[in-house]
């Protein structure tokens, strides 16, 4: 893996750190379509961040960058003093993908024809962890939300609430410090939908990092603090929710 060149201007405190961070794309006919319009963002290890914003904000966009799934155009991205943001390596941005991250999704992204457990141990097959070893661990996560009677059912066979549990255990499976989550509680109802916040609660209370993209108040305020984003800039960076939004 190459050397990744360290920020020496990070606290130890901070696990995330953007710097002036710009990313467009590019229709066919070579137009630019600017998204991020210069992100200066921190973020503390073992935060609970919710971005918000109004759609084709960069929501989405930001948390793709972040999680190492799409390369910025300009600036900088330090993750623990790394600098991440020039890494144009595959092999490295997906090690430290998963490695580092576990990411949950609107959509649950499970594969159909795969058991709940499968679905849960993927992330640690690819890690190359033994097949005993993501068993046990993928067992114990779906006991631990209620999910044991359900290891072997396929997602067509559990409810839209359970699916994403089964999509927050197999975010979990690898350990990792920082959990990524676009929208998750978007196609749950109510019930499910809170159910699956307490879940990201007790991430904070495990000392992980939580960033969560989210267009509903009610589930921004779980968090510790709320980004809000417009044209691709950041307008508020708060610890409270402001009325408007």
């Amino acid at each position: 893996m190459p050397k990744i060149k360290y920020c020496t201007k990070m606290d130890n405190k901070t696990e995330i750190k953007l710097e002036d961070v710009h990313k467009s794309y590019y229709l066919s006919n070579g137009e630019e379509v600017p998204v991020l319009n210069g992100i200066n963002l921190d973020i503390k290890k073992g935060e609970f961040v919710a971005i918000m914003g109004e759609s084709g904000g960069g929501k989405t966009t930001l948390l793709n960058i972040i999680g190492c799934l799409h390369p910025l155009s300009e600036g900088r991205y330090y993750l623990e003093g790394e600098d991440i943001g020039s890494v144009r390596d595959d092999f490295t941005l997906a090690f430290i993908r998963n490695k580092k991250m576990g990411f949950i999704f609107q959509q649950f992204n499970l594969f159909t024809r795969l058991s709940a457990l499968k679905n849960v141990t993927l992330p640690a097959l690819y890690a190359g962890k033994k097949k005993e070893e993501r068993e046990v661990k993928g067992k114990s996560l779906l006991k631990d939300i209620g999910l044991e009677e359900r290891l072997h059912h396929r997602p067509t066979e559990l409810s839209g609430g359970q699916q994403q549990r089964v999509a927050v255990c197999r975010a979990l499976i690898n350990d990792p410090e920082i959990i990524l989550a676009d929208e998750p509680t978007g196609a749950l109802d109510s019930k499910s939908g809170l159910e699956v916040m307490d879940i990201f609660t007790s991430f904070k209370k495990q000392g992980r990092t939580v960033i969560m993209v989210t267009h509903t108040t009610e589930v921004a305020k779980y968090a510790d603090r709320i980004i809000y984003l417009r044209d691709g800039k950041v307008v508020s960076n708060n610890y409270k929710l402001h009325s408007n939004y």
